[in-house]
Order: structure tokens, then sequence, then C-alpha cells
């Protein structure tokens, strides 16, 4: 399957605009991708424009398409940046809908900070193109289920007013996930910590179960160690990506060869 110049099914050494332009428009089912964001890791001196990187997106991605843009801020004297939410505003000027503000919360984070809570966590924005036309909702265990008398129609005089009601067995998500950080929560791809900052696999897998269905295609534009590219193929997703150092190309493409062949 060819996507304008691109074979589906690779990561590709390019920058991502100068890639995405090759693309036809509505060609996207899903993005899942983390920019890198104000100069917090070292990234081979490259330097990325998230203005162009947004309304390139807007254009390949199909109607009903989500983004998943996994970002955080950076403090510098005690002062944070919002370039989170300067973004996520962004995004919406040039026609996405924030779907949903999601949150990323790490569940061993190491970072503290002397006067102030540990941060962790990195907002996980869903932006979607009109309204999502899928979403395949993760599910958890309700702690109990059956028919009880339910709050109702609360209104403003605060009264609760109970009815009969059945309680499901499974209930959707909550939007705040947690994941374990690090060799073994991450990944336990060794070679894969040789990009400096990888989102987990159960991350990048649970959004793309939710909002894509089997052969759509799932893109990266900033692919880095690969970690979309492959749960998309785990979950039989047809799969592109994007990565401006050649290096991180080379370290993704290692990581899906060996995860191909463990397949067999």
């Amino acid at each position: 399957m060819i996507l304008g110049c691109f074979e589906i099914d690779n990561i590709y050494h390019i920058e991502c605009v100068e890639g995405m332009k090759k693309f036809p428009e509505d060609c996207i089912d899903l993005v899942v991708t983390s920019p890198p964001y104000d100069d917090l890791r070292i990234y081979n001196g490259y330097i990325f424009n998230y203005e162009t990187i947004a309304i390139e997106l807007f254009r390949v991605m199909k109607s009903g398409g989500v983004v998943v843009w996994v970002v955080g801020d950076k403090v510098k004297n005690g002062n944070r940046s919002l370039t989170s939410f300067k973004q996520a505003l962004f995004f919406q000027k040039i026609g996405f809908n924030v779907h949903d503000i999601m949150i990323y919360q790490k569940k061993n984070t190491p970072f503290m900070r002397s006067n102030a809570y540990t941060n962790c966590y990195e907002f996980m924005f869903v932006f979607s193109k009109g309204s999502p036309k899928t979403f395949n909702p993760l599910k958890t265990k309700t702690a109990r289920n059956g028919i009880e008398r339910l709050v109702s129609n609360k209104r403003s005089d605060g009264v609760n007013r109970k009815v009969l009601g059945e309680l499901k067995p499974e209930k959707t998500l909550t939007n705040i996930w947690d994941y374990a950080v690090g060799l073994g929560g991450s990944t336990n791809d060794k070679y894969a910590f040789e990009h400096p900052a990888i989102f987990p696999e159960k991350l990048a897998h649970d959004h793309i179960i939710s909002w894509s269905n089997e052969n759509d295609i799932v893109f990266d534009p900033m692919s880095g160690s690969g970690t979309t590219c492959k749960m998309a193929k785990l979950n039989n997703r047809r799969y592109l990506g994007m990565e401006i150092s050649k290096e991180y190309t080379e370290l993704s493409k290692k990581r899906l060869e060996v995860f191909s062949n463990q397949l067999f």
C-alpha cells in the first residue's frame, strides 16, 4: 500500500512537514505522537515548529480522525511555560476539536522540586477533526453491580433524587491513565532507551485500541524510538513513521525488525 510516495508499514528518515506535504488530503486515521517540547531533552540539535506540523496534520487527517498529542511543560525559575496549552489552543484555532484533555500519570517518577509537589504527569491532548469516527472504550470492573437506588436529576436545590437503576459490571475508564516508566515499565526493549524520551508502549497501545480499528492507518510524524509504530503493528493496524534524526530512524527500524522476528 502506497501513501503519496511512501510505502505503508515503514519508518522514514525525513522531516515530518516535508514528508506530510507529499501525502494526499484526508488519508490518516490516527496519530499518536509526542513532540520534543521546551528543550527539556537534547534532540540531536533539531528544533520543531508545532504550528506548521499542526497545519499539515489537519490537512492529512480523515474526517473523524484523531491526533493524540503527548506533551508537558518546562518549569524555569519556578514558572511553568504552559507550552502544552499554547499548542492545544493553536490546534483548536486551525479547526481541530479539543475532544479531551487526558492525563498520563507516571507511577514511579524520580523528579522532585524542593518547594512544590512532585510532578508526575504529562498531558495527552486528544484532538479530533470533527467528531471522532471511532471510540472503543477501555473498561474496568465496577466495585459492585446489580440493581440499586441511584442518584438521578440532582437540581439546583441540591436534593439527591434516587431511582432504581442498574450498575453495570464494567465501566469506561477515566481520562487519567497511569503507567510505570523505565525499563520493564515503558518497554522491555533495552536499546529503545538510546532515545532520550520514550513513552510507555502501553500508552500507545491503549490509544491505538481506543481511537482506531484494524487496518486503519496510524501515523507518528515524530516517531522517535518507534513505539507507536510497534504498537500499531502489534494491534493489526497499518503504520507509518517519520523521524528527523537518522540515528533514531535506524534505532526504530531495528526495534521493529526485532519485534517482527519475535512474532514468527
